[in-house]
């Protein structure tokens, strides 16, 4: 079984529920500790960073490769520009770090090349996220993986074939602590686009555990996404959408992932635990079925539909022995209202 920090990951374990805190800090360190603080009041397990810079994602060029389109939020920006306002200062990872152990949650970060790896593990990160975008990049996750410590890879524009690759790079580098995150590279994704029964084809696949990276908007998908078995969900997080920035459109203020959180839990609390019976349950179990003596019966009376019933409460014979019992007959004198039992029958 996988563990992040104390927090083991697995069937009847919680689910670890991820602040993603992406682009919306608007690179002000107190706007990033205040939603950090803010996260923990909601109840988040972890936060999660981002640690790159425009120049380790693209080039600074303003030609048509670089220029986003595809009916995003992002249209007309290019890459460069819109990495250089999302990206979060290195030096402010210790810091953020720092706060988030005071308050009981993990932080961890997603790499998005081997110099952010290497400051990811100097201050000693529980794990490394793998983004949906880097997921092809198969010399980072196998760098990455080295380290030895748990992998979450979000699959979004991944086709088999690549999830397959990426984990064949852990494999490859002696890392089997993997985490495959269903995702939908769409901000926001839309309910059809979702695909959530592909989380059961994953595990089923690559027999890790799976979760669910989310860019839908409200609260349902991690519902969803528990109630099918998800160990882990990640959605990203802002402390006021006013704010604004590249990543507030589909991203979920305090209150609203206080409200996820709330309905996982809840989710979870009705899913209860796999059990090898099936035990009566609750308290309404004293108001099943059993045999009643119906009426007042007599020494050697015969027993039949007549003086026995099945009738609720259940402080009597089991229903089951009725047509074994009929034509029997009793062994004392017996009350009507009375529980009926073995004792009161003749062998």
């Amino acid at each position: 079984m996988i563990s992040i920090g104390e927090r083991l990951l697995g069937p009847e374990q919680p689910v670890y529920l991820i602040a993603e805190l992406s682009a919306n800090h608007r690179q002000d360190i107190g706007i990033a500790l205040d939603t950090i603080r803010a996260m923990a009041k909601a109840g988040a397990d972890a936060i999660k960073l981002q640690t790159y810079t425009a120049d380790t994602l693209t080039l600074p060029y303003k030609t048509p490769p670089f220029l986003i389109g595809s009916g995003t939020a992002w249209d007309g920006a290019y890459l460069h520009d819109l990495y250089r306002e999302a990206e979060m200062p290195w030096d402010w990872h210790a810091e953020l770090m720092h706060e988030c152990k005071a308050l009981g949650m993990d932080c961890f970060s997603s790499p998005f090349d081997p110099s952010a790896a290497d400051l990811l593990n100097t201050l000693n990160v529980p794990a490394f996220k793998i983004a949906s975008f880097e997921i092809t990049d198969i010399p980072l996750i196998e760098y990455v993986a080295s380290f030895g410590k748990p992998m979450i890879i979000s699959t979004g524009i991944a086709g088999l074939q690549d999830i397959e690759w990426a984990v064949d790079a852990c494999h490859r580098v002696g890392n089997k602590q993997i985490v495959l995150l269903k995702c939908t590279s769409a901000y926001p994704a839309a309910d059809s686009s979702m695909m959530l029964l592909q989380m059961q084809d994953l595990q089923q696949r690559f027999g890790v555990p799976v979760g669910l990276s989310d860019h839908s908007e409200g609260v349902l998908a991690p519902v969803v996404a528990t109630a099918m078995g998800a160990v882990m969900i990640e959605k990203h997080v802002i402390l006021d959408r006013s704010i604004g920035g590249p990543d507030a459109h589909f991203s979920l203020e305090p209150n609203e992932f206080a409200t996820l959180v709330s309905q996982v839990r809840q989710t979870e609390a009705m899913m209860g635990k796999s059990e090898p019976s099936f035990p009566v349950q609750g308290k309404n179990s004293p108001f099943a079925r059993s045999l009643f003596v119906a009426k007042d019966v007599k020494k050697g009376e015969v027993l039949s539909p007549e003086n026995v019933r099945s009738i609720r409460p259940a402080q009597g014979l089991h229903p089951r022995f009725f047509p074994e019992i009929l034509g029997r007959r009793f062994a004392t004198d017996v009350e009507g209202g009375t529980p009926l039992s073995l004792e009161h029958l003749q062998p």
